[in-house]
Order: structure tokens, then C-alpha cells, then sequence
């Protein structure tokens, strides 16, 4: 789960993670009034989406008075911010960060992540920080130094340190503050179960000292039992609508950009329709999970969000039964499709418990299903379900 930076921030100065000071507001005359009370005579101004490359996007903007402050925000809230990240869509400002404004002496970047090849957090640190680490992770990896973490022992100072020298601090005084500043995000890192904490800038500051400017935090969706106070941060706002929907019901959906609904159980057998729809020239307008411990229910909910996206000209359906018997899933979508009264071709491919009873309550229900037996079979359907639009 994705949360906005400020909350992000507000996570971090629990650990004594050194952020600027500021605070969000949704209108223009409640920014200007942040401003007033943070005092100063610059400010800065950052559009709140779940979306990098901010920047680039023209989300973050410098005010050098409080009437600036207020009209900048007027021109970002329910503007709609397109990013590297975003798509040509964008996504709306629904509210601003305003910050006190600092001296940057030097712009790093710092991340925690978790890397799947090794089985360990990495930390990764970058000399050259900004608006431009993708580039520079393209073009100069040199400049990206990794330290991969041992789980039972954590992050060594030594590591830390070593991390230091890299980047050039000399002073012992900085080296103790960066290694206590690493630490105090792995701590973070790890109490909140994160997938991803970056702080993109890091910055040093003309006195000194360490900054998290920016902040992007994702926890991981299985741990957030652990966390109510972190699942209370939820933004839906931020999220897609099908998706919010899908979560009720305990479905795994991510909305993709083709034109053939998927329902399959399973993520590696739903991984493999998605390349099955490739090969048959189609492309995937979701990736949908029902799970194998799928209720009739859950079934018929699915095929609901399904039929939600007006994208979606081809249902596939691969399941494969094993804890969700084939006839109880027929039952489940012969209900959603006289519910929904859809009038879509329906291509389907089931095998495992109970299969001949499931086809026969699809073949005698007299809808559109064309059935597959395999899985060179489904590429078939697909094409003679989709016609001259492959």
C-alpha cells in the first residue's frame, strides 16, 4: 500500500528521521495560513499524489510570499498531474504539502528495498540525487553503491560507514549523523513491514546537517493487520476505482490497459493467461485472482468489476479446480451473468474437481460461453470471439 509523503514524514519522525517542517492543506487560504505559521520567507509548495517524478510534472513549486503560496496552490489543487508515473491521465491534486523552504548544500538519494534475487533489504545510496536517479541509474550505475542487509543481524554500522566514505564524508561528526540517520530508516524500514522507503532528495544542508526532503513509502498489503495505524492512511482517492472495489471482496485486480476481462485462480496460472491473450494478438484488461479457496460469491463479484470497465469486449475465464470445485464456480457465474445480463462472449477453459459438471451447467445454460479444452485452445476462442478487432 502506497501513503502520500506527508504521512510518510510523519512515520519518520517517529524514528527522529529529520524532516522540514510543514503540513498539508486542501485549500488555498489553509496553505497560506501553514505558511504564515512556519514563518520564514520561502516556502515550497508539493502537489500529493501517489506518483513520483512530481517535478518533472510541475507538482513542486517555490513560493517567496504567502500571496505566491496561496495562488500556487490554488493552480494545483484539482489540477490533474501528469508524471512519468501517471500515465497521459494524470492523477488529481486533491491536496498540497507546504514546507519551509532550505539551503541545500548537496542533493543524495538514499532507498530501502527489498531485492527478491538475493532474499534481502538492500540499501541503496547515489552521490547523485534529484529529479534525474533514473537516468543516472541508467547511464552511470557506478554511481549507485548497494548494501545488502542480513535479516538476523540487520544493518552493521560498518556497512553504514563504508556507505559514508563512498559518498564522501570525510568528518567524523557527519559520518556518526549519517550512520545514525541510515539506521533510524532500516528501523523504520523493517517496524513497518516496507516493500520501498525512499528518500529522493536526501539532502545535506549548508550547515551540515541531513534532511529527508522527500519521502516515498509503500508497506506491504499482507502485513497490514500489524498496522491498522498505517491501513488507516489509505487514500482511495488515489487508487482505482475497480480496484477499491475488488479489495472488498478480497479479489487481487490491477486494471491493465486491453480489451479481455481475465478471471482466473491462481497468479502464476493468471500470469500465464495474460501471456496466452499476448499470443493470440489480444492484450489483458486486468489481471484478476479469485484464489483458489474462491466462493460462488466471490465469483460472481468478480465478474461483476469485471463487466464494470468499458474497455472490456472479451471475457476469458482459466480456472483451475482444485479447493474451488469447477460446478461451484459455473454456479457463481451463471448467476452474475443473468444478473448482469452481459451479452459479451465468454471464452472458457476449466479443468480439475468436478469439470464435467461445470461444463454441462455452462453448455446447457444456452449463453454465449465457447469453451476450451486447453490451453492452445483458449488463443482460438480468443480470436473468434474478437473477430477482425485482433
Amino acid at each position: 500500500m502506497k501513503i502520500h509523503e506527508y504521512q510518510g514524514k510523519a512515520v519518520l519522525r517517529q524514528y527522529a528521521v529529520p524532516v522540514p517542517r510543514g503540513e498539508v492543506a486542501t485549500t488555498p487560504q489553509a496553505a497560506r495560513q501553514v505558511a504564515q505559521s512556519l514563518g520564514g520567507s520561502r516556502w515550497v509548495v508539493k502537489a500529493q499524489i501517489h506518483a513520483g517524478g512530481r517535478g518533472k510534472g510541475g507538482g513542486i513549486r517555490i513560493a517567496d510570499s504567502l500571496h505566491e503560496v496561496e495562488t500556487l496552490t490554488s493552480e494545483l489543487l484539482g489540477h490533474h498531474l501528469v508524471t512519468p508515473q501517471t500515465g497521459p491521465q494524470g492523477q488529481e491534486v486533491r491536496r498540497v504539502l507546504i514546507e519551509a523552504g532550505c539551503t541545500i548544500d548537496r542533493e543524495l538519494y538514499c532507498g530501502l528495498l527489498v531485492d527478491r534475487a538475493s532474499g534481502q533489504p538492500v540499501l541503496m545510496l547515489s552521490p547523485a540525487g534529484g529529479m534525474d536517479i533514473e537516468e543516472v541509474a541508467a547511464t552511470t550505475p557506478e554511481n549507485i553503491f548497494r548494501e545488502y542487509i542480513d535479516i538476523l543481524i540487520g544493518l552493521a554500522p560498518f556497512q553504514a560507514r563504508r556507505l559514508a566514505l563512498k559518498l564522501g564524508f570525510q568528518q567524523k561528526e557527519q559520518q556518526r549523523d549519517f550512520v545514525a540517520l541510515v539506521q533510524q530508516l532500516y528501523t523504520a524500514f523493517c517496524d513497518k513491514d516496507c516493500t520501498l522507503l525512499e528518500i529522493n532528495p536526501l539532502i545535506v544542508t549548508d550547515r551540515g546537517k541531513f534532511l529527508a526532503l522527500d519521502v516515498k513509502m509503500q508497506v506491504d498489503d499482507n502485513a497490514l493487520f500489524r498496522h491498522q495505524e498505517i491501513a488507516d492512511l489509505r487514500d482511495t482517492d488515489e487508487e482505482d476505482p475497480l480496484e477499491v472495489e475488488a479489495s472488498k471482496y478480497r479479489l487481487n485486480y490491477i486494471k491493465l490497459s486491453g480489451n479481455v476481462g481475465c478471471i482466473v485462480n491462481g497468479a502464476g496460472l493468471a500470469m500465464a493467461t495474460l501471456d496466452l491473450i499476448n499470443q493470440a494478438g489480444a492484450t489483458a484488461a486486468n489481471f484478476l485472482d479469485v484464489s483458489g479457496a474462491a466462493t460462488a460469491e466471490m465469483v460472481e463479484n468478480a465478474f461483476r468489476i469485471l463487466m464494470a470497465d468499458p474497455e472490456v469486449k472479451v471475457v476469458l475465464i482459466n480456472i483451475f479446480g482444485g479447493i474451488l470445485r469447477c460446478d461451484v464456480f459455473a454456479e457463481g457465474l451463471l448467476k452474475a451473468v443473468h444478473t448482469l445480463q452481459a451479452d459479451l462472449p465468454i471464452v472458457v477453459r476449466m479443468r480439475g474437481t468436478n469439470v464435467e459438471e461445470g461444463q454441462r451447467l455452462l453448455s446447457d445454460s444456452g449463453l454465449n460461453f465457447l469453451l476450451a479444452n486447453n490451453l492452445a485452445e483458449i488463443k482460438d476462442k480468443i480470436v473468434e470471439a474478437l473477430g477482425v478487432q485482433v
